[in-house]
């Protein structure tokens, strides 16, 4: 079940509207940034020369497809702004490094559970076979595997908020992080 701070986010997007935080350089605005029309070439059926799959994936699609993908992608990255909120009032009060990373990691895989609910069910199964295969969790990886990863809270609090750039960058899409001073604003 998805957390109380990312349950606004999915009540928002689950009438199918993607909205993103407009950034205009140097302003401090954060979230999803349109950056390049979609593609509209034909579904490849070739050879994909990304090492990402997730970006073959999309190359495979219709246009009609990318299209729900780069909405699924923003309402994933607005659910990003809402981790980045609950970091920085996390710090304002004081919580341990361990503790935020605990809880980034905990809400990022509630906004995965959140996004795959407009996907179809074959996306889904290929997303959630990856991550058993690599993980041994549907969702990713657990807040101490990747502190074992990692080596520190601080790390693990990095990775709990970064997106592929590979894939925004196939969707059109750059993801800016909110820093706590326009955070709390927003």
């Amino acid at each position: 079940m998805a957390s109380a701070v990312l349950a606004g986010q999915a009540v928002l997007f689950s009438q199918g509207t993607a909205q993103a935080v407009v950034c205009a350089p140097g302003t401090g605005a954060c979230g999803s940034v349109v950056i390049a029309p979609l593609s509209q070439e034909p579904p490849s059926a070739g050879p994909c020369d990304s090492p990402e799959p997730v970006v073959c994936q999309i190359r495979a699609q219709t246009p009609e497809q990318r299209e729900k993908s780069r909405e699924i992608r923003m309402m994933y990255h607005g659910l990003l702004v809402e981790m980045d909120r609950e970091e920085c009032a996390m710090r304002a009060a004081g919580a341990p490094e361990e503790e935020i990373a605990r809880r980034l990691v905990q809400l990022r895989n509630d906004a995965k559970e959140i996004t795959r609910a407009g996907m179809s069910p074959e996306e889904v199964q290929r997303l959630e076979a990856r991550n058993i295969a690599k993980y041994g969790n549907p969702l990713g990886p657990t807040a101490d595997q990747l502190y074992a990863k990692y080596g520190s809270w601080e790390a693990v609090t990095a990775a709990a908020t970064r997106t592929s750039v590979p894939v925004d960058r196939e969707l059109g899409l750059e993801y800016r992080e909110c820093p706590c001073a326009v955070a709390a604003t927003a």
